[in-house]
């Protein structure tokens, strides 16, 4: 079996590494051959932070990187989808397999189907039912046209049935991005930050904000930060900070006890993940990962496609309602906030059902 893997941002990064760990421990048991070669389009186009996360996550080099670079979303999947055809068409495929739901998904599965290669969606059947973001509308695109479909939750496939899939193509085999989380747990990494600022397990606050509803109006941002900021004290909020929000942020400045950093490698992230008080997030992969470890998660968002992580883990959907803000760290500081517990399958073993899943087909 011939597989094309395609990882295009940092998301796609936890999910195609254990599938690579997978397949390499089926070709040395000896079940069947199975080649592949990875490709990385380059749609995050920090080499530094990229190259860390390959070798945080033990990534061999990339076979091809297409080094499409930042642009407007148009753009961008024009280019992948350009330089992704020559790609394919010089290096063909039994399969594509694509993950999660950035632009080089959705372009790349276009291209693939359009010559004529099977498409493999893992993480399929998510939905936000929110057309305002990009995620989603590439989420819809590839789950329409692929072939086979992996899901994390039972929920996911029934979607996906819902809109028209052959249930027959659907499988339910868990989460990738915690087969990485449980690979990595005793490898993860104290952060710089930690000593520097004097840090005590469950005694701060991590939160990450990227979405453009909540980072680019520059009144709806500084109003968020300080009121996080005024909820959280005394306990301090350490925020790696995408370059293009650290912009913003310097704009308008900080509350005293919000410490903004460097965005993290992948090992120390984690590590400041399940040592936090809580966190608080707009990010869809942290929901997941609060979950599985146990951690209380504010998503500051009005929807999820990740709906398991509040019906059965530590997840609440807390939106950008003030009110529903002061709430939420009113439940959170007085210990009422839910105890969770872990999905169905989120055992660290999907990406070894995804391949012999695909070599029983």
């Amino acid at each position: 079996m011939n597989i094309t893997l395609v990882a295009g941002a940092r998301p796609n990064f936890m999910k195609i590494a254990p599938i690579i760990h997978a397949i390499n421990d089926s070709n040395k048991a000896g079940n069947s051959l199975v080649k592949f070669r990875l490709v990385h389009t380059g749609q995050h186009y920090d080499k530094k932070l990229s190259q860390n996360f390959f070798d945080d996550l033990k990534i061999p080099t990339p076979h091809a990187n297409l080094e499409v670079g930042s642009a407007s979303h148009a753009v961008q999947t024009a280019k992948i989808m350009i330089a992704f055809e020559q790609e394919l068409l010089a290096n063909p495929c039994d399969y594509l397999l694509v993950v999660g739901d950035v632009n080089s998904t959705m372009a790349c599965t276009l291209v693939a189907k359009k010559i004529g290669i099977k498409v493999v969606h893992v993480e399929a059947g998510l939905r936000s039912y929110d057309l305002n973001m990009p995620e989603e509308i590439n989420r819809m695109v590839t789950d329409s046209i692929a072939d086979i479909f992996f899901t994390t939750t039972p929920d996911a496939g029934y979607k996906l049935v819902q809109m028209g899939c052959n249930p027959d193509h659907i499988y339910f085999v868990g989460n990738v991005m915690i087969d990485s989380l449980i690979g990595n747990l005793e490898r993860l990494q104290k952060p710089a930050v930690w000593d520097q600022q004097q840090l005590i397990d469950k005694e701060y606050y991590l939160m990450t904000l990227h979405r453009p509803s909540n980072v680019d109006e520059e009144k709806n941002l500084q109003e968020l930060i300080s009121l996080l900021g005024q909820q959280a004290a005394p306990k301090p909020i350490i925020f790696p900070a995408h370059p293009r929000t650290q912009k913003q942020l310097k704009a308008i400045g900080l509350p005293d006890n919000i410490i903004m950093v460097e965005p993290m490698r992948y090992l120390e992230f984690i590590y400041m993940v399940k040592h936090a008080f809580a966190v608080l997030t707009d990010s869809g992969g942290i929901q997941e990962e609060t979950t599985y470890l146990s951690v209380p998660c504010f998503t500051l968002r009005e929807n999820t496609e990740r709906p398991e992580t509040i019906s059965v883990g530590t997840n609440e959907l807390i939106g950008l309602n003030p009110n529903n803000i002061l709430e939420g760290f009113k439940k959170l500081k007085s210990g009422n906030w839910k105890e969770g517990s872990i999905p169905l399958l989120w055992d660290g073993n999907t990406s070894k059902r995804i391949i012999e899943t695909l070599l029983s087909l």
